[in-house]
């Protein structure tokens, strides 16, 4: 495979971002990643590959560009709880400054920059993300509706909040397919606002699925890190792919 560190004309400057993709001319099907609030690491590189090996052109952006080049935290300890914790003190400040604006506007620049690539198909891309990454593809795929044809959120936090801007309140503009692998039992995700995402999502007549993911804690699919759940990511990788294959199928 080919991998390599690109730098990405975005929004508010230049996004530092991982591109992996297969060996040959293609063109393959383009992936867009976003990260969890742990940002560009070698766990986001190694779940990138696994993507790219199955035929997919996989693109991994630092969200947090705007307070400098990945990586922003030491996740060099984040298995133990108590550094987790302390880390995730410091990802809340650059959360809270990624604007559901400035989403918008940087998706928009990764998806030019990777149709631009070589040996990527050029069509609509698949979005996958964790953690606020699924907060935030989910708010990519109602921005751009017909350049991304299909979302997978995995341990999402914050889909549902009681603020004008919540994304749930827009699921309507979705034209594509959505999965979602909820966290069990996650403050950030409460089993009431999981139902509240669904109401929403039959009443736009979106084609989704969404289900708990039982005694997976919230950052599941992470294995650097102390909520890892290895079942929890085995099940992730078998639905991920199933969506993948489906929207691609549907591109033939």
């Amino acid at each position: 495979m080919r991998k390599t560190m690109v730098d990405v004309p975005a929004q508010d400057g230049t996004a530092d971002a991982y591109l992996v993709r297969p060996d040959g001319e293609g063109p393959y099907a383009g992936v867009l990643m976003f990260q969890d609030g742990f940002g560009l690491r070698p766990r986001l590189e190694e779940m990138a590959d696994r993507i790219a090996e199955r035929g997919y052109a996989v693109l991994v952006p630092n969200l947090f560009y705007r307070s400098g080049r990945a990586p922003l935290f030491d996740t060099s300890r984040l298995r133990e709880p108590e550094q987790r914790e302390k880390t995730i003190q410091q990802v809340m400040k650059l959360a809270g400054g990624l604007t559901p604006a400035a989403i918008v506007g940087d998706t928009e620049a990764y998806l030019d920059f990777l149709a631009a690539q070589d040996g990527v198909d050029p069509g609509p891309v698949v979005i996958t993300g964790y953690c606020m990454g699924a907060m935030n593809a989910l708010r990519a795929i109602e921005a751009y509706p017909g350049r991304i044809a299909g979302a997978a959120c995995f341990h999402g936090g914050r889909l549902v909040t009681d603020q004008p801007d919540s994304p749930h309140l827009r699921v309507g503009e979705i034209t594509g397919e959505v999965y979602l692998g909820h966290a069990d039992e996650d403050p950030s995700m409460t089993r009431e606002q999981i139902a509240t995402l669904e109401t929403a999502l039959d009443a736009a007549g979106v084609t989704y699925r969404s289900e708990v993911y039982d005694g997976a804690p919230h950052g599941y699919t992470m294995s650097d890190t102390s909520t890892y759940d290895e079942d929890g990511e085995r099940r992730h990788w078998t639905n991920l792919f199933e969506l993948l294959d489906r929207v691609q199928a549907k591109r033939r």
